[in-house]
Parts: structure tokens; sequence; C-alpha cells
């Protein structure tokens, strides 16, 4: 039986710090880092990332937290993982997508054929703030032929709008799932 959500949201509070004004001025951090370093907790969490969606072929993990937690879910649900990558660091033919943060721009990039047109996927990342980043990543994966079937994070800043941003952006269809919302 899947852990309550309350006690979901006790192992992340417990394994989350908050650093005031990092990366700039105004802007609150969550850092899931002692939730990484305990087995337990981040086997607990990377299996309630997936609950929800069923028949998934692979998990999709962006840049970087959500490398962690991906490879995590991944290997609790006995998928593969694709990872979505900031610009530069893929060799060869990518897609690109650009998109702005709260604190500035990036552009994610996906190599198109690692998985068969088609494939159903979940995206991991570790926190939804104003919706940029899922937002990239899910246009890439349409442009690469994958279909989402949810998307699950494991902080949600409520007050940032990312699920709004999300459905104005036209993924109003697509599942989210935060473990805990703030």
């Amino acid at each position: 039986m899947p852990p309550a959500p309350a006690d979901i949201a006790a192992v992340i509070r417990s394994g989350m710090t908050e650093t005031p004004d990092f990366p700039s001025p105004g802007i609150l951090f969550r850092d899931l880092s002692g939730l990484f370093a305990d087995a337990d907790s981040l086997r607990t969490v990377a299996g309630a990332l997936l609950e929800g969606p069923e028949a998934i072929d692979a998990v999709v993990g962006v840049e970087a937290r959500g490398f962690v937690l991906g490879a995590a879910a991944a290997v609790a649900g006995g998928l593969g993982m694709l990872a979505v990558r900031k610009a530069g660091k893929l060799p060869g033919r990518v897609l690109a997508e650009s998109y702005a943060l709260e604190y500035g721009s990036a552009t994610l990039e996906v190599h198109p054929d690692t998985m068969p047109a088609g494939s159903r996927v979940v995206v991991v990342d570790d926190v939804l703030a104003t919706g940029g980043t899922l937002a990239a990543t899910l246009r890439l994966m349409a442009r690469a032929g994958l279909q989402v079937a949810g998307i699950a994070v494991v902080i949600e800043l409520e007050e940032l709008g990312g699920r709004a941003a999300l459905a104005d952006a036209g993924f109003a269809a697509v599942p989210v799932r935060a473990l805990l919302p703030l």
C-alpha cells in the first residue's frame, strides 16, 4: 500500500532545506539533497512519483534534479529513463526548446530518436514553479513523437501559477501530480 499524502509530505520535508535569496534575491530555493542522500526517503518518493498513469514505457528526467528523481522512479517502476538536457550537453542531432525561468532563460535539448514514436512517458522533476521548464519539456516530447501521460513533481510552488501556465501553453489535458504543494 502506498504511503498516505501526509506521510509523503513528512518524508519530503525531512529531507528538504530552504535557502533564501538563492540563486537570486527574492527566490526561496528548496533543496532536496537530504532526501536524495537517504535511501529510504528517495525510494519512497520515487515510488510515489509514478502513482497514477498506467501503461508507461519510460520516465523523462529533466536536468538536473529531475535526473536523480527520474532515474530512481524508473528503477522503482522497472522502466527506462530519457534525459532532457541543458543546451550543449548532447552530441549529434538534437531537438531544442528555449524558455523563460523565474530568474532568467534557458534551453533544453533531447535526442529525438532515443525512444520509439508513440512511447508513453511520465515527465519527472523536482519542482513545478512557473511552468516554463515543464512546458518546454512537453513541447520537446511532442516534437519527438512521445505521448506524455503525466507530469510528476516533488514540490509545487502554487503561488507561481505553473499549472495555469501549462494550461495556457496548451497542456491542460496533461495530468500533474505534486507530492508536496506549497
